[in-house]
């Protein structure tokens, strides 16, 4: 196809009197198109395709209602009943410019960068090593706009209440906020629609405002208008993970907080090579400034306190002063907690770290109490590991035994076998425990009783325990020579001479 300004060339070069051979050889093109150019006077020929077929819009539209807006069914229908011959492609553009189906995707607007104007909020999945295994986290991550100043932290999960406790970390950590943030279509603070029309949840627009901001939705399928966040999460994949090791969750938020606050600050972004520390201070003039002390989100639980002075929360037992058995108010706060009886406070306690689970806990001031609490777990997944390392048969037969006796007391089971474990030799238990599993026996005294019956059958011996020999010569043992003899006559048979004749104390 010749391009529309190479024809008027043409033209007007043949208008100048210049050989139709000449312009073929100067602008490479052939003779014959030279000739057909020149004909049509530089103008490109109006093709019309003879086999095209024509539909009618009304009846396009009118199908396409009929069949629910299945392009398939109505490429069928146009087939069957109207005798037309059509390619669904063609018939599927023909749909999409008449914009029967959803409207097409407008084009976002390009928002300025104002200091100060606004900040975005954004969470992302991730998998990483922690110590020696992997786990799940959820990434949360805060971005001032204009001075790309970063909050990053990672969570196990990540609800409402998590929320709350990120953005005031965040927003106390930087000490300043923007009026506007941006979000998507979350239900952890939206509550119906969807971009504009979204309807913020109240009790996290209360929250937005007690911090001088506002929650704002994105349109939906929008998700570049909080571009910044959809980046920052991209850095975090390619500069923050690679070539860090973290032992544990806290280990990583101490690197998260310090990579996000410290070396992102002051490393130049994008082709600007703006400084975020630098532009962050020119931006606070633009920004909220917080007060120095906001009181943090928190949650209310009520617990009860069991006859040894404990009380369950989120897995372990924290004790709790006083002589009475009463009803607490637990005011989980995002790093402690607070116990309160009739409004007034009776202690409180740093939360341990994710993942810690049936542990006491109780005053560093006090000695440890002597009881357990109430409900306190006992697993046995350290006598486990330990039966199942033993030998394979161990390993099996534990196997078997759980799929026997589900639902049934399975930890009784483990400390059971594990005691009759200590009792016996290795050789002899695991003799007893294969036995056991050919016969299906999973009651630990079934399997003592065989034991005993093997010992029986076997003419079992007792092993012979090795005794050194030179115990004779130990200096404890030749200062015992010297001690007096034991008076044994206490044990002479009732009624019979102490001197010894008749007694059962005769050498």
């Amino acid at each position: 196809m010749i391009d529309p300004e190479k024809r008027k060339v043409i033209y007007y070069l043949y208008s100048q009197g210049m050989p139709i051979r000449r312009i073929a050889r100067e602008l490479l093109v052939d003779r014959m198109t030279v000739r057909t150019v020149i004909r049509l006077q530089g103008d490109a020929p109006n093709a019309i395709r003879s086999d095209k077929i024509e539909l009618s819009p009304e009846l396009i539209g009118r199908l396409y209602r009929e069949c629910d807006g299945y392009a398939q069914r109505v490429h069928e229908k146009l087939a069957e009943e109207y005798n037309v011959a059509i390619g669904y492609s063609t018939l599927t553009g023909i749909i999409r410019d008449l914009a029967l189906r959803k409207r097409d995707d407008v084009r976002c607007g390009k928002v300025p960068d104002k200091p100060g104007a606004e900040m975005q909020h954004d969470t992302s999945d991730y998998k990483v090593k922690l110590g020696d295994g992997s786990v799940k986290l959820i990434g949360s991550l805060l971005y001032f706009r204009f001075s790309k100043v970063r909050y990053l932290k990672f969570y196990p999960f990540f609800n409402r209440y998590m929320m709350k406790c990120f953005f005031h970390e965040g927003l106390m950590f930087w000490k300043y906020s923007a009026p506007v943030c941006i979000i998507d279509n979350t239900n952890l603070a939206r509550l119906r629609g969807t971009g504009k029309n979204a309807v913020i949840v109240p009790e996290m627009e209360q929250f937005a405002r007690s911090y001088g901001f506002s929650f704002v939705c994105h349109e939906k399928g929008h998700a570049n208008r909080k571009a910044g966040d959809e980046r920052g999460f991209f850095t975090v994949t390619t500069n923050f993970f690679p070539g860090r090791a973290f032992r544990d969750l806290e280990d990583l938020n101490r690197q998260a907080l310090d990579w996000a606050a410290v070396r992102c600050m002051n490393r130049p972004v994008g082709k600007s090579k703006l400084i975020p520390a630098k532009a962050f201070e020119f931006e606070k003039g633009y920004l909220t400034r917080l007060p120095e002390v906001v009181s943090p989100p928190y949650l209310e639980f009520q617990r009860g306190i069991d006859q040894y002075g404990y009380i369950p929360f989120d897995g372990n037992f924290y004790w709790t002063p006083g002589p009475g058995r009463h009803e607490v108010k637990v005011l989980r706060y995002p790093d402690h907690i607070k116990i309160y009886h009739r409004r007034e406070l009776l202690i409180e306690y740093e939360l341990p770290p994710v993942g810690v689970k049936n542990k006491k806990f109780y005053p560093p001031d006090r000695p440890a109490p002597r009881h357990e609490p109430k409900d306190r777990k006992n697993p046995t997944l350290e006598e486990e590991k330990i039966l199942r390392s033993s030998s394979e048969t161990l390993d099996a037969y534990l196997t078997f035994a759980f799929k026997e006796r589900a639902g049934r007391q399975r930890h009784r089971l483990v400390r059971d076998l594990f005691r009759l474990r200590q009792r016996l030799s290795p050789e002899l238990f695991e003799k007893a425990v294969s036995r056991a599993h050919a016969y299906r026996v999973t009651d630990p005294d079934a399997i003592y009783r065989i034991a005993v019956l093997q010992m029986k059958e076997a003419g079992y011996e007792v092993p012979v325990v090795p005794v050194d020999e030179d115990f004779v010569n130990r200096p404890s043992y030749l200062e015992g020579r010297f001690t007096d003899e034991v008076d044994l006559t206490r044990y002479c048979t009732p009624g019979e001479d102490e001197n010894g004749s008749g007694s059962s104390c005769d050498a």
